[in-house]
């Protein structure tokens, strides 16, 4: 017998699989950008996802992404929400999320820095001093650019194996 209960563990395992458009190494859950996934009383799947940057280019594909995966086990009415409240923190990347990110050579983020309650000042200089290389561990290394390939990181180069790296930021 299927109970909602059930539905919603099955629900959920689909959505947690979706990878990131952007870092597919990443699924969203790993990410922290799949938030809750519900099963309404009609038998609608709810799934909601938060962006990890405001305007994050990538929403459109991972609502697709969500919807078609839920649609293809067998869900028909499915709907996604985008929940901005709390907003997204870099802390919501998952022990795993974070392996799979240094596995990739690209550094993790630190822990997102702390503000109080209110408006966040824009800050566009860099959030931690110091970054270790993903390959082989050394703390010497620079940031050669604080822009990459997505706005959520930024290209950095280890002074001590010479090798150059993506890096997540924090938020």
């Amino acid at each position: 017998m299927v109970t909602v209960l059930t539905d919603v563990r099955h629900a959920r395992h689909i959505a947690e699989q979706v990878p990131d458009p952007e870092l597919p190494m990443l699924t969203l859950a790993d990410l922290g950008v799949l938030r809750a996934v519900e099963v309404t009383g009609d038998g609608t799947v709810v799934a909601s996802l938060t962006p990890t940057y405001s305007g994050c280019p990538a929403m459109a594909e991972m609502r697709a992404d969500v919807a078609a995966r839920l649609r293809g086990a067998g869900y028909a009415r499915v709907e996604i929400r985008t929940v901005l409240d709390p907003p997204w923190t870099s802390d919501w990347i998952t022990p795993e999320g974070r392996r799979k990110l240094a596995e990739h050579g690209i550094a993790p983020p630190g822990a997102a820095p702390r503000h109080a309650a209110g408006p966040v000042p824009l800050v566009l200089s860099p959030t931690r001093r110091t970054v270790e290389c993903p390959r082989c561990g050394s703390a010497d290394t620079e940031e050669t650019s604080r822009f990459a390939a997505t706005s959520c990181k930024a290209l950095w180069r280890c002074l001590a194996c010479r090798e150059p790296f993506e890096y997540v930021k924090e938020i």
